[in-house]
């Protein structure tokens, strides 16, 4: 079973005052294109599922334009009949309730799961259950819909777990709404197949313990502080070691 796993794209970010031919920012127009290049391996690899753990959009109200070219990417795997799961990051989250959450509009879409109500939900299929976390901005509740998530593990069936936070200090990224994932609760991850991590924009499992629980970073640079990490995909294989 393979699972492509990309997280933090972060579309609609721009940067710099330099534009493309289309009269495009040309930072905005790089983030596109390596959604694209994404897009195009899924339809090359047709893996058994696609995840995202968070920050689709760069901002939780994104311009029409960013929401165009997404909807038209993901139209195109949505021919391929491949299940997507998405999760929302801090930036794509509204800050407060009354805002609708962008992730919605994907509801559009039979293929894509999107959750994003600041709650655990659990995505299950025939061989594999997705136990998706979305950003959460009161801390608070993250407890109880971590003991959601425990309660609802299926050993029969494969467990993937997506989360959008950082798992340890090191991995903040002194933005807003960022939390934390309690140390205490770690235990869950000896319960799945493979965790998916989204927030921290490097590449890499968190420590030789864990080395299914994997942040697959973001797909560009979003400060001259990224430059060190690498870029690009996990494409995880469930009854093997990810590569």
């Amino acid at each position: 079973m393979n699972i492509i796993h990309f997280s933090d794209t972060h579309l609609g970010f721009s940067d710099l005052d330099i534009v493309n031919e289309e009269e495009i920012n040309q930072r905005e127009a790089d983030f596109y294109d390596a959604f694209s290049q994404v897009i195009n391996k899924i339809i090359e690899e047709k893996p058994n599922y696609v995840i995202h753990t968070g920050d689709l959009f760069h901002r939780s109200s994104p311009s029409n334009r960013s929401i165009t070219f997404c909807l038209e990417q993901f139209k195109k795997i949505e021919k391929l009949n491949i299940p997507v799961v998405i999760i929302a990051g801090n930036h794509s989250t509204p800050k407060t309730l009354k805002n609708s959450p962008i992730l919605k509009a994907l509801k559009t879409l039979d293929n894509i799961h999107a959750v994003f109500n600041q709650a655990y939900e659990k995505i299950e299929f025939d061989d594999i259950i997705f136990h998706a976390i979305p950003h959460i901005n009161d801390e608070k509740n993250i407890p109880k819909e971590l003991e959601l998530c425990e309660n609802r593990v299926n050993k029969k069936k494969k467990n993937i777990m997506m989360l959008h936070c950082s798992v340890g200090a090191s991995y903040l990224m002194k933005e807003f709404g960022e939390w934390v994932y309690p140390k205490d609760k770690e235990y869950l991850f000896d319960k799945m197949d493979y965790v998916a991590l989204g927030h921290w924009h490097g590449f890499g499992s968190i420590n030789k313990k864990y080395q299914h629980v994997c942040y697959s970073g973001s797909l560009e640079r979003t400060s001259s502080n990224d430059k060190r990490n690498d870029k690009g995909y996990v494409n995880v294989s469930i009854n093997k070691k990810s590569e």
